[in-house]
């Protein structure tokens, strides 16, 4: 008896650690099957070359998709660990010296500046507790302007010590030494998981109230977590200095999207506590032999970034149903929805509905209700916006001592307007998005895309305008609906699903314009942009009725009131009667239609559209939302804060144009505003 018990124990514990283990496993499949493939589609077996390109090419990815996975673990994001690996290789690339020394130095410049970076984040996130999202985003965006300050262009050049030292042969002819760099990261990560440290991170990713009610220092766990991380994204700054042998302030820009696409792929849970290193850096290679079978088969570079979003997504949604409580009741909620149209008892259908609920009134013989005053009523909304107009005039009179802008005259009111009008539009989208707790990252190629798109379709004519200025809006709204899809019905994460769009959008703008925009914008769109009406540009009209209706869309409508609902408690929101997935559906189709727009307008300013004219527009999309006074967490803000908010950061722009700092200096000046803004709204905020 005792030996039929211990049978069925030990196959028990056998499928519990398969269970605990299927992300590596599947991530490990996946892999050997695309190495056979790979493998077969080549002309003869795989040669050591082809092992050697195979094991540095993915090897940066592997090693800063490491740094990512400890913090994922840890129930967090890192959006800086690009920009760690562009600063690192410009740093490299301009001070280090010659000769076989360099190595080791080089490799202590890019983990410190990597651990700098991590503890800068870790500060805001574990001792200031912030959110990882917004302090990274900015940290980010600090960290590209510094990137700015080093190198500007392409140029300088890497010892070809440090070459020799981490991508030459190991052993000649048999062992590459990534493949030893990568053995040498998975060694540590197998001592590290057993450590307190690695106990730690599983517990505080797990459930971060339990492990500190359990004695878990989970503060000092997520410091340690960021700071770890960024030292592994410094060290793969090192490598992709070595791999280049020069340095490129966009080396890292196109990694976010890899980083955490491989992360998902090796079987590592977004919100932390399941997963590991090593399924990370076999995800990495996983990309990596993708793409390669791409290039076998002759396809275009420009799909790499759409598969890539795609893998992200499909990986994303490969245990949704498993863990995902969401999608679960989205399923439940269709069947239970369907079953009651079968039986004829939906509302509308002469079915069993529900009576709606009387409220006692003057009818009642109670008298009327008293308001209280305006400002009363909105105490709150003015205590929260007001600092951003207070500052906004601050800036405007610096501006009319400091560089005699005459900043109290039409002219500067009307410029003042018209470039805000590209951020009033985008903050009613994303803060739209942020108020129900998500996060739009796919805004800057909308803009791109619908940009690229509009221009192609008009050619410098203004007949096309009809139907293609409808057509392109659409398309931004369509893109809103798929990650509104996503976040809504699959239950993704609003910050890979609006990722992997960007980059899906951004493979789709490098395909319908083959690297190189064609078309003008129209000259009806040029005049609405740059002309004059009356002595006012066209467009600080449509700003004007645009922001009175963004208004009254979020205080006066019920969508508005649905979606602070979601913003405050969407369980709550769901048992109080709001259809919360369609609430956020629209909200994301708001914020694509919201991003097209803004994407329209760039071209009639500009005159035409171009590859990554979006970019700029992220941070600051957030940046007016937060510094209005927004909470970046959802539930409490105003359209009249965002608009504060565009007023104040588009002020300062205007003053800092004035100037002769550069524009790697906005770029910093933008990030640390934000962290700044949360800073100071964290005590009311939490």
């Amino acid at each position: 008896m005792t030996a039929r018990r211990r049978e069925p124990d030990r196959a028990g514990r056998w499928r519990s650690r398969l269970r605990a283990h299927r992300g590596l496993i599947v991530a490990a499949a996946v892999l050997a099957a695309l190495m056979i493939l790979n493998d077969l589609m080549s002309p003869g077996p795989m040669s050591y070359f082809e092992v050697s390109f195979l094991s540095s090419g993915a090897a940066t990815l592997a090693i800063a998709a490491a740094g990512q996975t400890l913090v994922v673990l840890s129930g967090g994001f890192d959006l800086s660990a690009g920009a760690v690996v562009s600063l690192v290789n410009v740093v490299l690339a301009t001070v280090l010296p010659e000769g076989a020394a360099s190595v080791p130095l080089a490799i202590a410049i890019g983990m410190g500046i990597g651990a700098l970076s991590g503890a800068f984040n870790g500060f805001f996130v574990a001792v200031l507790r912030l959110q990882p999202i917004v302090v990274t985003l900015a940290t980010m965006f600090i960290l590209q302007g510094l990137t700015l300050f080093v190198m500007d262009k392409p140029g300088g050049s890497v010892p070809g010590a440090l070459s020799e030292a981490l991508t030459a042969d190991a052993i000649p002819g048999v062992l590459p030494m990534p493949l030893v760099l990568i053995a040498a990261v998975i060694l540590l990560w197998a001592w590290l998981k057993n450590t307190r440290l690695g106990i730690a991170i599983y517990a505080t990713g797990s459930d971060h109230e339990a492990a500190r009610a359990q004695g878990v220092r989970t503060g000092w766990v997520r410091f340690a977590v960021y700071l770890i991380a960024g030292a592994t994204y410094g060290f793969a700054g090192v490598f992709i200095s070595a791999l280049t042998g020069a340095g490129d302030p966009l080396v890292g820009n196109p990694m976010l999207l890899q980083i955490f696409a491989a992360v998902v792929v090796g079987g590592t849970v977004l919100g932390g506590g399941r997963g590991g290193v090593t399924g990370s850096i076999l995800g990495a290679y996983v990309l990596m032999i993708v793409v390669n079978i791409l290039l076998v088969l002759n396809v275009s570079a420009y799909y790499s970034t759409v598969a890539e979003g795609a893998i992200l997504i499909l990986a994303a949604l490969a245990g949704a149903f498993g863990r995902n409580a969401r999608l679960r009741r989205s399923l439940r909620a269709g069947i239970r929805r369907l079953s009651a149209w079968r039986a004829g008892t939906l509302p509308g259908q002469g079915g069993r509905t529900v009576a709606p609920l009387t409220l006692p009134g003057p009818a009642r013989g109670l008298p009327p209700l008293r308001l209280p005053p305006w400002h009363r009523r909105h105490a709150e909304t003015i205590r929260h916006a007001l600092p951003a107009y207070v500052c906004f005039v601050i800036v405007v009179v610096v501006t009319e001592f400091a560089i005699g802008q005459s900043a109290f005259s039409w002219g500067y009111v009307n410029s003042l307007l018209v470039l805000s009008s590209f951020l009033l539009i985008l903050a009613l989208g994303q803060g739209t998005v942020i108020l129900t707790g998500g996060l739009d990252l796919s805004v800057p190629w909308v803009i791109g895309l619908c940009g690229i798109l509009l221009t192609g379709m008009v050619n410098g004519q203004d007949a096309p305008l009809i139907h293609a200025l409808p057509l392109v809006l659409g398309a931004g709204a369509l893109a809103g609906l798929v990650n509104g899809i996503g976040v809504a019905l699959l239950g993704l994460s609003p910050i890979v699903m609006t990722l992997a769009m960007n980059g899906i959008l951004q493979g789709l703008a490098l395909l319908y314009s083959q690297g190189t925009p064609a078309g003008y914008s129209a000259p009806l769109m040029r005049w609405f942009m740059t002309g004059k009406l009356a002595g006012v540009t066209p467009v600080v009209f449509l700003v004007i009725l645009f922001v009175a209706l963004s208004m009254a869309l979020l205080s006066r409508t019920p969508f508005g009131r649905r979606v602070y609902g979601i913003g405050n408690g969407e369980r709550v929101a769901m048992l109080s009667g709001i259809n919360v997935n369609a609430t956020l559906i629209g909200v994301y189709m708001l914020s694509g239609f919201c991003a097209a727009l803004a994407g329209c307008l760039l071209t009639g300013f500009s005159g035409q559209a171009s590859l990554g004219m979006g970019d700029e527009y992220l941070l600051p999309s957030i940046a007016v939302v937060v510094v209005g006074g927004t909470l970046i967490t959802g539930g409490r803000g105003s359209y009249a804060g965002m608009v504060g908010g565009v007023l104040l950061l588009t002020a300062l722009q205007t003053l800092l144009a004035g100037t002769t700092l550069p524009y790697a200096m906005r770029t910093i000046l933008f990030g640390l505003v934000v962290l700044g803004a949360v800073v100071a709204l964290r005590e009311r905020n939490q």
